[in-house]
């Protein structure tokens, strides 16, 4: 029990942090992003990247890669992908496309890793729906990238972004109103 306390104790400062990188990158490529395409660019760029550092420590303080293999696999997933953003930027819509076969790859693996923890750790259904929320959006944007002529913009990827900043931070919440319930029952 008390390492289910703890899971859960790192779980709920992870899923608040996860959630408080993606508000901070939604409101960075609404505002400033929208006016450098540079900045656009590197926030682009890092959105991947910052998954796959994500993915790394959360996987380190559970065992590590070995024992976690969806989150190695999105690790090393996510940092392929920073990859091929970097190198798509001169066309939004291979950006996009990039984008949308990470979704729905990552979206996968966090509802594998989810599913797994699922009896270890709370709040792992949203997890799970965020998991395939991702892979349903990853073949959106990769329908978009395919079928629009109008390339689309760093403004595409912000409604996506924004559901993770939901997703973490209801499961940050979660974890901490189950813990308290405990503590006073």
């Amino acid at each position: 029990m008390n390492k289910q306390l703890n899971q859960e104790s790192w779980l709920k400062q992870y899923y608040a942090l996860r959630a408080t990188f993606s508000i901070a990158w939604v409101i960075a490529a609404l505002t400033a992003g929208q006016h450098s395409w540079l900045l656009g660019a590197v926030l682009l760029v890092v959105y991947p990247a910052w998954d796959a550092v994500a993915n790394f420590i959360d996987a380190s303080r559970n065992g590590g890669l070995a024992q976690n293999r969806s989150q190695a696999i999105n690790f090393g997933v996510s940092l392929a992908t920073a990859l091929a953003v970097a190198l798509s930027l001169q066309s939004m819509q291979a950006v996009l496309g990039v984008f949308g076969a990470w979704a729905i790859i990552a979206g996968l693996l966090q509802l594998a890793t989810g599913a797994g923890r699922r009896k270890s750790a709370g709040a792992q259904w949203a997890m799970i729906l965020s998991g395939g929320q991702s892979a349903l959006a990853g073949g959106a944007f990769i329908f978009q990238a395919l079928h629009t002529a109008e390339p689309p913009a760093l403004a595409t990827v912000v409604g996506y972004a924004g559901f993770g900043a939901f997703y973490f931070l209801l499961s940050a919440l979660w974890l901490t109103v189950s813990a308290r319930r405990r503590k006073s029952a």
